[in-house]
């Protein structure tokens, strides 16, 4: 199904983007936080393959793609190579990496989902596998550098809420047979842009109802 969305080759291309830029988050927080050269590669890669490893051993992909294709293991190398040289630059434009980040995001949930329905899982599991591709390497960053994932705190803009939509949107166009480029472009621009209002008005999950704890979130 998936090869019937996109070209090979296209295929290929948006994975690497999406890639690239989920190694830059990952390289960046290596640097805020003292890493050295091998901690900011370590860093790099998880972020940007951990979610796909961890859908494709789920599903029995294996050897899983990252460990099948030169291209998806040396993209967080040269994200690495460009932030340990030029990280005060990229801080600088740290906006227009979020924006690819989105992007990212929008296009793993779309294709998580997708593939983890080829591999038979029913639509509500094909749909979580579509959230961890698109999450996972991100909470997987924040463990390593001992933070409390992102995912998980109240006081950062919607993340896993636009993937969620995306994945729905796909299980959805998969239950009533109109899955197509179309429609599976259409999920990924709907994550993507609902990701970019999210940062642009700070949207955040509610917390619990009543809540009485007078903690406040640390810096």
């Amino acid at each position: 199904m998936l090869l019937e969305l996109f070209t090979p080759s296209v295929q290929h291309a948006l994975d690497l983007a999406g890639i690239f830029v989920f190694a830059i988050s990952g390289a960046l927080l290596a640097v805020r936080k003292n890493f050295d050269v091998f901690g900011i590669a370590v860093l790099a890669e998880v972020t940007a393959l951990g979610g796909g490893l961890l859908r494709d051993l789920i599903i029995g992909a294996v050897p899983p793609a990252a460990f099948t294709d030169t291209g998806y293991f040396v993209m967080p190398l040269v994200a690495t190579v460009l932030v340990f040289f030029l990280h005060p630059q990229v801080e600088r434009i740290q906006n227009g990496v979020n924006v690819f980040d989105a992007a990212g995001l929008g296009l793993f949930c779309v294709t998580g989902t997708t593939k983890a329905y080829e591999y038979g899982l029913g639509l509500t599991y094909s749909a979580v596998l579509g959230l961890a591709t698109a999450v996972g390497g991100g909470v997987l960053r924040d463990v390593l550098a001992n933070e409390v994932p992102s995912l998980l705190r109240w006081d950062r803009d919607l993340y896993a809420v636009p993937a969620i939509v995306g994945a729905a949107m796909v299980v959805l166009c998969i239950q009533f047979d109109v899955l197509n480029a179309f429609t599976s472009g259409l999920a990924v621009v709907t994550a993507f842009v609902l990701r970019l209002l999210a940062m642009r008005f700070h949207w955040r999950a509610p917390r619990a109802w009543n809540r009485r704890s007078s903690a406040v979130e640390e810096g």
